[in-house]
């Protein structure tokens, strides 16, 4: 096939990836829903409840905090496991069944741990157990980001890759502001004591109803014909391997590069979500329920712009759009804890708000730029490895850190140090990218296939 041919296959409105195409983005987005409602909600839930429940009291309500923060940070731990594991699942059996099993396995851990006694109950077991189930989490999701977005970039015109693989990006908060809004209604509808009691449970039980939401419109989607071409070329020729040891000998620089983009916009999206009520509640006492009202409101923001930004990165490139980002994500906490210190409701939300916007800037293109880094006969392995390996050292310490920060000193400012240091990382790793607006994944597996001295499979 010409690459002329290629361009007018992906050209908007073509058969070969224009068809069915938003069936395919409800599929990545219901299932991102459902996993990220209960990877969140684990995160509200560890700032709210889990310190007080499933650890000692001490005296000092951010030594629970920082103990559930620890047991938080196990899931980002097991994400690159699961990333590795299901990235080599993905590449070789294809992204929709890998999908389907890790909907599963995250909706049967949540929902366990509402189940859990507490530490009044059992002692060092009931933490020992949040951590197992924690860990089979992280492990679950570690697999899910990369499949689902590749799902979507994969069958998108070239033109519109980074808006549609947007739209999974979007899913994102909307599994937050869910997760938010189930434990808004019960912090508001039952007292303090029936909420830490029971009420919190509700939330991780509901988790088994919309997972068989998800599994279902799973069922229901294909495989891009680019992934079947190459699974072919990889059957056909057995000097050409697939997965995550591939990846890693092959493409190094790639996986660098999407270590580095990961790096400032998944610690920031913490700070923002997580150590922001953490500073609020610590330090200025603020109302639980209003807490979470205002990461209502900043979420569904989040939602509505993510795609927004998705179409600019196609319309002015990936890297001016992940640039802007990267450089005003470093300005959001100098402006933002002092807005928080005014208690000003409108204030808190705008500051909440406008952080996540920043956020969104590195979020919304991140899936279109990390696919055009990789053949998509290692694709799943390597934007799973590329994400979800930086997760262990940004967003699962970034909470832990802030709140430890704020513990020794009363300070916020080390937390934002810590940003600006985080975004110039991201910035030096944009930089070294080359800009792929409108590439065609084809023609990267062509490239890639003459460093193998091979013909692509749709040549032969």
């Amino acid at each position: 096939m010409s690459v002329e041919q290629r361009s007018a296959d992906n050209a908007p409105g073509s058969a070969s990836k224009g068809s069915g195409l938003k069936k395919i983005v409800a599929a990545s987005m219901v299932g991102t829903v459902v996993e990220w409602y209960e990877f969140f909600l684990y995160a509200t839930a560890a700032t709210l409840v889990f310190g007080k429940y499933f650890f000692p009291a001490t005296g000092n309500e951010l030594d629970g905090i920082i103990q559930a923060f620890i047991t938080y940070a196990v899931g980002f731990v097991a994400r690159p496991l699961g990333g590795i594991v299901f990235g080599q699942i993905g590449d070789k059996l294809g992204r929709k069944p890998t999908l389907q099993l890790t909907i599963v396995i995250v909706g049967v851990a949540t929902f366990l741990m509402g189940c859990l006694p507490g530490f009044a109950d059992i002692g060092y077991a009931a933490p020992a157990l949040l951590v197992a189930l924690r860990f089979i989490q992280g492990f679950a999701l570690g697999g899910e980001w990369g499949g689902a977005v590749l799902l979507v970039a994969e069958h998108s015109p070239n033109s519109k890759r980074a808006f549609w693989s947007s739209w999974p990006q979007a899913a994102v908060p909307v599994g937050n502001l869910l997760a938010t809004l189930v434990l808004f209604i019960m912090s508001t509808t039952l007292s303090p004591e029936a909420f830490l009691g029971w009420g919190w449970r509700v939330a991780f039980w509901l988790s088994a109803v919309i997972v068989f939401v998800g599994y279902y419109i799973r069922t229901h989607v294909t495989e891009a014909p680019i992934f079947l071409e190459a699974k072919a070329l990889v059957e056909k020729e057995q000097a050409v391997s697939y997965g995550v040891f591939e990846v890693v000998r092959k493409y190094p620089k790639g996986i660098l590069q999407a270590m580095g983009l990961r790096f400032a916009e998944n610690i920031m999206y913490y700070l923002v979500v997580s150590f922001a009520i953490v500073y609020l509640k610590s330090v200025h006492k603020y109302d639980t329920s209003s807490l979470l009202l205002a990461l209502l409101i900043a979420h569904v923001i989040h939602f509505l712009i993510i795609p927004q930004i998705g179409r600019l990165a196609d319309n002015i490139g990936r890297k001016p759009v992940y640039l802007i980002g990267a450089i005003t994500g470093a300005a959001w906490p100098f402006f933002a804890f002092p807005m928080f210190d005014t208690r000003n409701a409108v204030m808190i939300v705008l500051a909440v708000t406008i952080g996540l916007c920043l956020h969104a800037f590195m979020y919304a293109g991140q899936p279109a730029i990390m696919a055009e880094l990789f053949p998509t006969r290692m694709r799943y392995s390597g934007v799973s490895l590329g994400s979800q390996v930086t997760s262990i050292f940004a967003g699962s310490l970034a909470p832990l850190l802030a709140t430890q920060w704020l513990k020794d000193t009363g300070s916020w400012v080390p937390t934002a140090i810590y940003l600006v240091i985080a975004c110039a990382i991201t910035v030096v790793a944009v930089l070294s990218l080359e800009e792929t607006k409108g590439i065609a994944l084809e023609d990267v597996d062509k490239a890639d296939a003459a460093r193998e001295g091979l013909l692509p499979a749709s040549s032969r």
